[in-house]
């Protein structure tokens, strides 16, 4: 099974001042956000990645070059359209604190599954986008690299916490109980029986332990962790993996 880490971009000058940009262009990462990047990227320098695949926004993909840069061998950034921001529509350039007197705030907070952002998308229509896309890069990346490749989707919060959403097995209208921080790093494994949600929205942290064992120590090649749920929590990784 392949591993996938969730990086949300790091922090904008529209989230800095309360904006939805949601698909504006020209949104970048300000200087607290480019730390975060180079941040994340640092910690992500000790895990060999496979691919790095980002949302075509610039706020993504700056992140996702901080990322490549960090990495020791040679990688360019793939783009997914499918990994883009939600398309929120008519409140998109609109302040926060003016769209939470909108009567369809309240139904974003407690029921997003019912959620049609006018003249924009479904919020339902966003997390099946997502959730497939992520799926599917993860079983190409497991096809190529093997059942140990860990690789990154560099995307947008709303997007990170219905991916993490439906990992969980949680109703997309539960999916407001989660927090994703910009720059922050979840971490998932689909397998065959079930996704695992490794960690959620963290912000530092050792990461080497995600580094795949080396061809040497694999039988065949490669090695592949038991599908199942190790009753009483397990050992927890390996040190020396």
């Amino acid at each position: 099974m392949a591993t996938v880490i969730l990086v949300r971009h790091g922090r904008t000058t529209s989230n800095a001042s309360g904006m939805l940009s949601g698909r504006l262009p020209g949104v970048l990462l300000d200087e607290t956000g480019t730390a975060q990047a180079a941040r994340t990227a640092e910690r992500l320098a000790a895990v060999p990645l496979a691919a790095v695949v980002t949302s075509p926004l610039e706020r993504c993909r700056q992140t996702a070059k901080a990322i490549v840069a960090a990495q020791p061998r040679g990688l360019r950034a793939a783009t997914d359209r499918a990994l883009t921001e939600c398309d929120y529509g008519e409140w998109q350039g609109r302040p926060l604190k003016e769209l939470a007197k909108e009567k369809l705030w309240s139904t974003v907070q407690s029921q997003p599954s019912a959620v049609t952002f006018p003249g924009g998308e479904a919020m339902a229509a966003m997390q099946a986008r997502a959730v497939a896309a992520v799926r599917r890069r993860d079983a190409l990346v497991e096809a190529e690299h093997g059942p140990g490749a860990v690789w990154v989707a560099v995307s947008h919060g709303d997007l990170v916490k219905s991916i993490l959403a439906d990992a969980l097995g949680l109703h997309l209208d539960l999916f407001q109980r989660l927090h994703v921080d910009p720059a922050s790093v979840s971490i998932v494994r689909y397998t065959p029986s079930r996704p695992y949600v490794v960690a959620t929205n963290t912000h530092s942290g050792d990461l080497s332990w995600l580094a795949p064992p080396a061809k040497s120590a694999r039988k065949g090649g490669r090695r592949r962790a038991s599908d199942d749920a190790v009753v009483g929590g397990g050992a927890g990784p390996s040190e020396t993996a």
